[in-house]
């Protein structure tokens, strides 16, 4: 028999990607631990510090989701932007592209805020694809406590077409809600992958 299957780590900043996430790992037969680390860099940071210390999860992948706002034309609420900031990114891509979601691959900025008009235009012609507030700082932290899987995937909430303070606002989060929730399957493919070579 040979040895278990590292903990797999998903974490989000809000309550209502939680909420999201848990309908979708009670459709799941495995085990997943959500955790919520509170909104923006600071508390996404110390949060998953505080997880990854704690020993049932030791050596966790960790996989960072919830909402993002697209910066690429063409996209549409409901997207999946995977960041390629790591070498896990090509295997989480094909996961989520093979469960039939709509993938694009790229640089994930980092904010403080959220932002929109002339700021995340800016952002698009830096090159990034998408921007949130909490990704950039739990991937850090979880490398800091020595996490060797690591990676991020961002369901597009607001667009440059459907900024959050437009009336659609409303349809485009219950769209988001729901791509949020059915990604958990992908995710666990994705662990399955970066499981293999475990020692």
């Amino acid at each position: 028999m040979g040895p278990s299957r590292p903990p797999l780590l998903v974490v989000c900043a809000l309550r209502v990607e939680r909420f999201a996430l848990r309908r979708g790992t009670a459709r799941v037969a495995e085990p997943v631990t959500v955790r919520r680390t509170g909104m923006g860099p600071k508390a996404a940071d110390r949060a998953v510090r505080t997880a990854l210390r704690e020993p049932a999860l030791h050596g966790a992948a960790v996989l960072t989701t919830g909402f993002c706002a697209g910066l690429a034309p063409g996209m549409r609420p409901g997207d999946v932007v995977v960041s390629d900031d790591g070498h896990e990114s090509e295997a989480l891509a094909a996961a989520l592209k093979a469960a039939g979601h709509t993938v694009h691959t790229g640089t994930l900025a980092e904010s403080d805020h959220v932002v929109r008009g002339a700021e995340r235009a800016a952002l698009a012609a830096s090159g990034a694809i998408a921007v949130d507030m909490e990704s950039a700082a739990m991937r850090r932290a979880a490398l800091a406590e020595g996490a060797q899987h690591v990676a991020a995937a961002r369901v597009v909430v607001d667009t440059p077409e459907y900024e959050l303070v437009r009336v659609g606002t409303l349809r485009t989060g219950i769209i988001a809600f729901r791509v949020l929730g059915d990604l958990v399957p992908a995710f666990l493919d994705w662990h399955r992958t970066t499981a293999l070579p475990w020692r």
